[in-house]
Parts: structure tokens; C-alpha cells; sequence
């Protein structure tokens, strides 16, 4: 379905669903259908502003991708409520929902996806293994979200992950880098390519991994939202939040990306889409209950039913929405997957070009985001 049906059907769900969601306020459904009416109309960002009235932008479609997680809520929200696509005087979103970032990486390179929301690692693979020809880094889109959750029965300290088996979702994804690294400054060995060693690193789905924990096969998992809820709410235990790691607790989860030919020949739709992302996040924070249900709108589209309250609720604050790269960061996380052998030392020189998003974000009145010295020259 696309953006502009996504809205029109979340618009007259929300009308019908007002009296719903008062009597049954704890509902995830009627959260998911309900965007609070008339106040999310009114505090809905305006499209026009930005844009040249009635010009057409370069392209007739822009292919966006992104994954079905809480920590890309901007993709989620921009296109539940269409706010990416009002932006794009007439140019249509062909949206693609991946599971992991090398398949979106797979797809950027063999030139069917122009811009992705995505993680830190995959980013840095894609730009490495094509020295620096494939992509640029041209935004951020959130921080935080993800944890270590455990089976309490097992695992009571941290300590106690020595000789347990914890999943990740992916070998070399962000969260088994930064999981490993974690490992490593405990003075504990694992083995990169196996996982086996001190803690077994079990790289398992994010759709797999609460089936494996209720079943005993895993004892926990470094994963994000909203992975990390649906463990706990199966009976999990938070043991660590992986923001308490970072300096003022702040660390990129999500990238914008794009392929650097569409960037070259359609700079005009690139950086309509960063308006529009730009006026997503600020509806984000000023409509953070319209947004979470928004977000979950679209994560029931995607796998036919919304998540439950008791997930979504604790899930959704834990993510930092963000327009700031976090770029200080990714160069972090890439020396962490140097430290544990996934990568070789990286030439990132390059990797980010934030040129139209500051351009954005001047004409809106916020203050420029930095590239840690790793912009395009």
C-alpha cells in the first residue's frame, strides 16, 4: 500500500476509533487505529513550506527502504502519515521493508533501493567493501533501543553471561559488534566468525529469537526494540541498557543512506526526503502517543498485527528519535569490529555527506549536525 493510502486509511480509522480507544485506553489496537483525531490534524507539520509550489521534482519515484523495527520509527511515521511523501511534489515512494542490513545494502548496491534507513555496522561493511563508491551517510534517525535481556532464573549479574548462550541478531550487525566488544572488555574470549568461546553468541532472527528464549535454547539476547520488550515481556529481565555504555548515553542505531549515483543525479528528491524526515521527527516528539500508534499502524501492516501494549509501551522510550548522525560514534563502533577481527581498519574519510540535511536544517531554524571529520570532500 502506499504512503498516501496508508494515510487516508489511518485518517478515517482514527474518526471511527476515538470512542473505542477512550473505553479501552490500554489496548494496543485501539492505539494502532487511533491517532487522536482532530489535535494530530492540528499539530500535523505543513507540506508546501519547503517545497517550490507545483515543481516537479527529478525523478518520477524514489525507492525507500527499512526495516520493521521501533528504532526506524521515522520510516515508519513518515510514511504511516505520508509526511515524507508531501514533500515530493508528485514524485511517488516505492517503500521495501528488509530484515537485515546487508540484504538492504545488496539492494542499494545492485541499484534497485535509493535510500535506506539502516545500522551503523551494515553501513560501514557497504562502504568498505566497495572502498567508498557505493553509499553516503546522510543523516541520522535514532539512538538507543536496544538491551540485554535475560532469563532471570539463569542470569542474576552480569557475571553470570560467562558460559551462557546469548543471541544477537546477526554476525558483524551493530548490536553482536557491540556485544562482542562488551564481552572483550570483560577479559572474556569469543570467537568472531563461531561465536563460541567463553559466552556462546548465538546469531539468531529478530523473528526467531522470542521463540528461542521461551523454549530454553538461548538464556538472552542483545537486541533492540522491539525485540528486546517482547522478551520481557515473556517473562525476561532487563540486565543492561546498552545507552548506560555510551557518553551522555547517546549512540547512533539508525542511518540514513544513499546511493551516492542517486544523490549525484537527483540531489532535488534526496533532499525533499530529508524535509520530509526532518518534519517527521519534530511530529514525532510533539506527538509522541499519535506517533507511537502511528508507528505501530504500520508495524501491523507489515506483520498483520499490531504490538501489544505491554510491548510497545516500554519499547517506545527507550528510543531517541534523532536528525543528528551521532557520526562521533559509528567511528567508535567501527573500532570495535576492528578490536574483534569482523573488519579490517576502515578508510571512512567520506562516508557522510550532510550537506542538504544542514541545508534542511537551517531553513528550519535548528542547528547544524557535525560529520566527526568524515564528510565527503
Amino acid at each position: 500500500m502506499s504512503a498516501t493510502g496508508n494515510r487516508t486509511t489511518s485518517r478515517s480509522t482514527l474518526r471511527r476509533g476515538i470512542v473505542a480507544a477512550a473505553a479501552l485506553p490500554l489496548l494496543i489496537g485501539a492505539l494502532a487505529s487511533c491517532g487522536y483525531g482532530s489535535e494530530a490534524e492540528k499539530d500535523e507539520p505543513k507540506a508546501a513550506d519547503a517545497a517550490d509550489a507545483g515543481k516537479k521534482l527529478s525523478a518520477p519515484e524514489v525507492r525507500i527502504g527499512y526495516f520493521p523495527n521501533l528504532t526506524h520509527a521515522t520510516a515508519l511515521v513518515g510514511l504511516q502519515e505520508g509526511l515524507i511523501e508531501k514533500e515530493l511534489n508528485g514524485t511517488k515512494i516505492k517503500p521495501q521493508s528488509f530484515n537485515a542490513g546487508p540484504s538492504e545494502i545488496e539492494a542499494l548496491n545492485g541499484g534497485s533501493l535509493d535510500i535506506g534507513f539502516i545500522g551503523p555496522s551494515p553501513s560501514i561493511n557497504g562502504y568498505v567493501k566497495s572502498k567508498g563508491s557505493n553509499l553516503r551517510i546522510i543523516s541520522g534517525s535514532a539512538s538507543g533501543g536496544v538491551k540485554l535481556v535475560v532469563n532471570p532464573d539463569k542470569i542474576k549479574t552480569l557475571d553470570d553471561l560467562k558460559g551462557k548462550k546469548i543471541a544477537t541478531p546477526q554476525k558483524g550487525n551493530t548490536q553482536d559488534v557491540a556485544f562482542l566488544n562488551w564481552i572483550s572488555e570483560k577479559g572474556w574470549k569469543v570467537d568472531p566468525e563461531s561465536g563460541k568461546g567463553d559466552v556462546s553468541v548465538v546469531r539468531t532472527d529478530n523473528k526467531v529469537t522470542p521463540d528461542a528464549f521461551k523454549q530454553g535454547s538461548i538464556d538472552g539476547a542483545w537486541v533492540p526494540e522491539p525485540t528486546a520488550s517482547k522478551l520481557v515481556s515473556d517473562g525476561g529481565s532487563v540486565l543492561l541498557d546498552e545507552t548506560a555504555l555510551w557518553p551522555d548515553k547517546k549512540f547512533v542505531i539508525t542511518n540514513i543512506i544513499v546511493s551516492q549515483k542517486f544523490l549525484k543525479e537527483h540531489p532535488d528528491v534526496v533532499e525533499a526526503v530529508l524535509r520530509g524526515t526532518v518534519k517527521t521527527n519534530e511530529w514525532i516528539h510533539a506527538n509522541q502517543d499519535e506517533a507511537k500508534a502511528s508507528a505501530n499502524a504500520r508495524l501491523a501492516a507489515e506483520g498483520g498485527k499490531p504490538l501489544d501494549a505491554k510491548v510497545i509501551d516500554p519499547a517506545w522510550p527507550s528510543i531517541a528519535i534523532t536528525d543528528d548522525p551521532l557520526a562521533a560514534t559509528l567511528k567508535t563502533q567501527s573500532e570495535w569490529a576492528v578490536k574483534a577481527k569482523l573488519i579490517e581498519q576502515p578508510d571512512l574519510a567520506g562516508i557522510y555527506d550532510l550537506t542538504l540535511l544542514n541545508k534542511v536544517l537551517k531553513a528550519a531554524g535548528k542547528p547544524e549536525v557535525s560529520d566527526a571529520g568524515l564528510g565527503a570532500k
